[in-house]
């Protein structure tokens, strides 16, 4: 192969690995980030997140405190998660303004790549420690009962 081949093949798998690392982080996102890294009301959120969490629970032996307990770890998950969602969006406009430079540079490109791939283990640390710690507050019959409400998509796909 050339060197413009390589240069070529180098600059196509560093966008594919750039677009496939974008889908991750908006897969990835939670429900109260807009696209452009700004937030939905917080008291707003709060009333979603109570009312999903009252949703997944309805018809279960929970009682008010472990409800209160399992929606107050919800809530500092996705609250300390909310700052990766403005730095997001940073990032974008990072990648944004590397593709549309006079001249490619694969270092910087690969730089931003790594920083996605950094703030999506983050968020997944951090949300993955929350669902362990709220499923710690339930018992077995509970915990299989609120994980299956909370994943079923009844009214739609999911926004977030």
């Amino acid at each position: 192969m050339t060197t413009l081949s390589l240069k070529t093949l180098s600059i196509k798998t560093a966008m594919a690995a750039l677009v496939a690392g974008s889908l991750a982080m908006t897969a990835g996102g939670t429900a109260f980030a807009r696209a452009d890294g700004a937030g939905m009301d917080p008291a707003k959120f709060q009333q979603r997140l109570e009312k999903r969490v009252d949703k997944a629970f309805d018809g279960t032996t929970v009682t008010a405190d472990q409800k209160k307990k399992v929606t107050e770890i919800l809530q500092a998950a996705f609250g300390d998660m909310k700052g990766t969602h403005a730095k997001r969006a940073e990032v974008r406009k990072a990648l944004q303004e590397a593709m549309s430079a006079p001249t490619i540079d694969p270092a910087k490109i690969e730089a931003i790549r790594t920083e996605q791939v950094k703030m999506m283990d983050d968020s997944s640390k951090r949300f993955t420690k929350a669902l362990i710690d709220a499923g710690n507050v339930l018992n077995a019959e509970q915990r299989q009962a609120f994980f299956k409400a909370w994943n079923e998509r009844k009214h739609g796909p999911r926004k977030g």
